[in-house]
């Protein structure tokens, strides 16, 4: 009991400081003492399920480590995690789908933390049809899969080490973790897959504000860009950790382009 007191006070102390807290800023914020903040992180004293709700509150933590702390202290989860399929989240699949429909005629996906596609509006489902062959349709089914592996999209990225780096660099701090499993061999299975560039610095050309993917295959050549959405206030893990990606054109010939080519993934009237 000793050792697992001790382990969730490094714990909490590792977040602090991750956080750029001081014990004092911490207990201030928690309505602690910074002695008992002091006792906790060293072990000396084993915090209450409201302690580590209002510690996991003010340390910003998301939903799912809060649950893991919870754990480690002994305590029941209080964040449900309901998968998105369940019946419970019918109203929130109409939604999330309504947005992605909303962004037509451009493609938009909803992600969960693994980056495994969710759901998608039409223009998603065909420009990912159009860059992987029907023999991988599999790989649809991850978007990091479907983009590293050698079959995959990176054989119509023209500026493939750039977003190689990028993207990887993200994936080693999201999947950094060892208690994910899952990431970790997601993580294990890109890097299998990223070329020796991935191991060098590469940057967008000095005075570029984005880095776009520049994607070519046959009459397709489109410069596009993406922007993240997350749901706000979430009070379950499964919707804290989906991601709506939505693709944007780059240029105006990106524009003209996707719409001479997906056109029919426009909204109906």
């Amino acid at each position: 009991m000793a050792d697992a007191t001790t382990s969730l006070g490094l714990q909490i102390r590792a977040w602090r400081q991750t956080r750029g807290l001081s014990q004092f800023d911490l207990a201030s914020r928690a309505g602690f003492s910074t002695r008992h903040v002091s006792f906790i992180e060293t072990g000396r004293a084993n915090p209450s399920r409201e302690a580590m709700l209002a510690l996991g509150e003010v340390l910003d933590l998301p939903l799912r480590e809060q649950n893991r702390l919870l754990e480690a202290a002994g305590f029941a989860r209080v964040f449900r995690e309901t998968p998105l399929s369940a019946d419970a989240m019918a109203h929130m699949r109409g939604m999330i789908q309504f947005i992605l429909d909303r962004h037509l005629p451009y493609a938009a996906v909803a992600m969960d933390r693994h980056w495994n596609w969710l759901l998608g509006n039409r223009a998603a489902t065909q420009f990912f049809k159009a860059l992987i062959s029907p023999a991988h349709s599999s790989l649809h089914t991850n978007i990091l899969r479907a983009t590293f592996h050698p079959e995959g999209t990176r054989r119509w990225i023209v500026n493939w080490p750039e977003v190689e780096r990028h993207l990887l660099d993200h994936a080693e701090i999201v999947f950094g973790s060892a208690e994910d499993s899952a990431g970790v061999a997601l993580l294990a299975e890109i890097r299998s897959y990223a070329g020796a560039s991935a191991a060098s610095d590469t940057a967008p050309p000095p005075g570029d504000l984005l880095l776009p993917i520049h994607i070519r295959i046959g009459d397709l050549d489109l410069r596009l860009f993406s922007t993240i959405m997350t749901l706000c206030r979430p009070q379950d893990v499964t919707l804290q950790e989906l991601r709506i990606e939505t693709f944007f054109p780059a240029d105006r010939e990106s524009e003209r382009c996707w719409l001479r080519n997906f056109a029919d993934g426009a909204p109906e009237a």
